[in-house]
């Protein structure tokens, strides 16, 4: 098995595996599994652009993944804050 054919078959693995969280994204029951499910969509993209990277051999990317990672860490924790304070105030999610 050649090297590309096996970085796109961990690439469509990964592609598989992030519509599957998509789902719970999307018709998780509550709100910290999808929140949990986003975190995980978000993870797999970041998977998906460094072997993008390691595949093309283009160290760009490598620089594009870490600034998605912040932005996704980022907004994850301010949608976890957000929830948590409206969830204090008595208000249904």
């Amino acid at each position: 098995m050649t090297t590309a054919i096996a970085f796109d078959l961990i690439g469509y693995l990964f592609i598989a595996s992030s519509a599957v969280a998509l789902y719970r994204v999307l018709w998780g029951p509550t709100i910290p599994d999808r929140l949990l499910g986003l975190n995980v969509v978000s993870a797999q993209i970041l998977a998906i652009i460094v072997l993008y990277a390691a595949k093309e051999k283009l160290h760009v990317y490598l620089d594009v993944a870490l600034v998605y990672d912040i932005f996704g860490f980022v907004g994850i924790l301010a949608l976890t804050r957000f929830l948590g304070k409206r969830q204090r105030k008595g208000n249904p999610i």
